[in-house]
């Protein structure tokens, strides 16, 4: 199951600390885990509790919505382990309401939200000897709430599984200094009215083609434009972007196009907290060109600065390195979300060490 590259070593004992994993070579890529979490309800009804099982394939009906019409929606969150041994996870309430709204927009039945923090947690516990060393990688942590009821036509599924797994990772982008993006002014990730603003399986597959001829090309990543005008930057195949100039932050709206992504929102606030000033607005190409500086959020690239930026021939170089705002935004978030430092944003959700 696991892929040639895995860090995986053996199965560890039960009562390890740890899983026998080679934590300095993990990268963003799935290394199996022990246990997930699976949850079914019918629809209009409301999930049951749920269970830990050993992880593994899953059993669907090839006429499932989810298969046949893209019913599902996918989250995503990390679980760190702090220099005092605890497991403490980053705005899971954030991932359960981005869940809810995904989910009314897709005609499915959502867990509540305190049922998807709980589900959250169990997973963790069960898994926690997988959650990496400090400073070592985290535990990515996938929600999944699929349309798995059987219906041959369009309509939403008469059944809904919310089914959690996780992987210990590392860095989504291994480049030390900064991403080199291309702006693809030719497909787009979404238009007005269509689902770019909810995490549906739908939004991933279509901004493949694209993201692989920009890698085969040398770009790290793919920057889209906004459908209606083609002038106006959105987002990458998977985090948001801003842009500063001055003393001003800018970052694209959530208007229904464009994800709301937990991170971004986290940053957003804490350039405030030290003095910048943060719009949510329209922002040009012909801005981002002009910008000092660019940086990706998400939960997997957390803050990663961008050295460059293509726009058919012309390419910008930007500020990166220490003396960036996206190095500084990086280690505050990440000391709060590590806990190096106190988190008086109450962003962080403890794992009682003595249940598990």
């Amino acid at each position: 199951m696991a892929p040639s590259s895995s860090p995986l070593r053996t199965t560890s004992e039960a009562d390890e600390k740890y899983a026998n994993v080679k934590w300095e070579e993990l990268g963003f890529a799935l290394t199996p885990i022990d246990y997930m979490y699976v949850a079914k309800c019918k629809q209009g009804e409301s999930f049951s509790q749920g269970k830990i099982v050993p992880y593994g394939d899953i059993s669907i009906s090839p006429c499932s919505p989810i298969l046949n019409y893209g019913q599902g929606l996918f989250e995503g969150l990390k679980a760190y382990r702090t220099e005092d041994d605890r497991i403490i996870i980053f705005r899971p309430d954030q991932n359960a309401l981005r869940m809810q709204t995904g989910a009314e927009r897709l005609c499915m039945t959502p867990p509540s939200l305190e049922h998807f923090v709980e589900a959250v947690k169990q997973t963790v516990l069960a898994n926690k000897k997988w959650v990496p060393p400090p400073g070592k990688g985290t535990l990515y942590i996938r929600p999944l709430l699929l349309g798995s009821g059987v219906t041959l036509g369009v309509a939403p599924a008469p059944e809904y599984t919310f089914l959690i797994y996780a992987s210990p990772v590392g860095d989504y982008h291994k480049v030390s200094s900064g991403l080199n993006l291309k702006v693809d002014h030719k497909s787009h990730r979404a238009h007005s009215g269509g689902t770019g603003g909810v995490k549906s399986c739908t939004n991933y597959s279509p901004v493949v083609k694209s993201l692989l001829e920009a890698k085969s090309a040398g770009f790290s990543d793919v920057l889209f434009l906004d459908a209606a005008t083609g002038r106006n930057i959105e987002e990458l195949t998977a985090c948001n972007i801003f842009i500063l100039k001055g003393n001003i932050v800018s970052t694209p709206p959530t208007s229904g196009t464009i994800l709301p992504g937990v991170t971004r929102k986290s940053i957003s606030e804490l350039a405030r907290d030290i003095g910048y000033q943060v719009e949510e607005r329209d922002v040009s190409v012909d801005e981002l060109l002009e910008a000092e500086e660019v940086f990706c959020t998400g939960t997997a690239v957390v803050v990663k600065a961008v050295e460059t930026v293509t726009f058919h021939d012309n390419k910008v170089k930007y500020r990166t390195g220490e003396a960036a705002l996206s190095t500084k935004l990086h280690s505050m978030l990440t000391n709060i979300q590590m806990g190096v430092v106190e988190d008086k944003k109450g962003w962080m959700v403890e794992i009682d060490r003595c249940q598990g």
